[in-house]
C-alpha cells in the first residue's frame, strides 16, 4: 500500500465523523464533538426542552472499497443505555442506519469464537448481482431514522415515569 492511499485509508474514519456531524448540524441538531473517544463517544447531541438532555453518539463508517462495505464488525458497546445511539453509515448505500445502543446489542450477532470472540457483528446491506451494494430491508425502520435521535428523550422520559 503505497502512502497516499494509506493516509486516506486512515483518515476515512474521522472524515465520514465529521460528514455525519454536519448531517446532524444540517438536520437541526446542537451537536457537541468530544476531543477524545475513549468512552465510545465521538458527539453528544443535545435536545430541547426544560431541562434539556443529552444523546451520546458513536459513529461508524465503511468505505465503498471495502471488502465487506456494509458489516460493521468487531465492536463492543461497553454501556448500551436509552441514550447512547449508534449512527452506521455505508458509503456504497450511501444511507445512514441511526440506531439505539440497546437494539444494536439486542440484534447484532455475537462472535462466538476466535480472536474477536463476543464482540458484536451486524451487516446493513448485500452486494447484488450487478456488483451494487443495496441496503437489506429488514433494517428499514433504522434507514436514515434521524428521528430516533429527538425520541431518545422521549424514552429516557418514560424510563423515568
Amino acid at each position: 500500500m503505497d502512502e497516499s492511499s494509506f493516509r486516506s485509508s486512515a483518515s476515512f474514519g474521522k472524515r465520514q465523523e465529521y460528514i455525519a456531524v454536519a448531517e446532524l448540524l444540517r438536520r437541526n441538531f446542537d451537536v457537541y464533538m468530544t476531543l477524545v473517544d475513549d468512552q465510545q463517544i465521538d458527539c453528544v447531541v443535545r435536545l430541547p426542552g426544560s431541562p434539556p438532555s443529552y444523546v451520546d453518539i458513536q459513529i461508524k463508517a465503511r468505505s465503498k472499497t471495502a471488502k465487506y462495505a456494509c458489516t460493521f464488525a468487531a465492536f463492543e458497546i461497553r454501556e448500551p443505555r436509552e441514550n447512547f445511539l449508534f449512527v452506521f453509515y455505508s458509503e456504497a448505500c450511501d444511507t445512514y442506519w441511526i440506531m439505539p445502543s440497546l437494539d444494536v446489542v439486542r440484534f447484532a450477532n455475537r462472535n462466538k469464537n476466535g480472536k474477536n470472540a463476543g464482540k458484536l457483528r451486524i451487516v446493513f446491506g448485500n452486494c447484488n448481482v450487478s456488483g451494487d451494494w443495496v441496503p437489506r430491508p429488514k433494517w428499514k425502520a433504522y434507514g436514515n431514522a434521524f428521528h430516533l435521535i429527538s425520541e431518545a428523550r422521549e424514552a429516557g422520559k418514560a424510563r423515568l415515569k
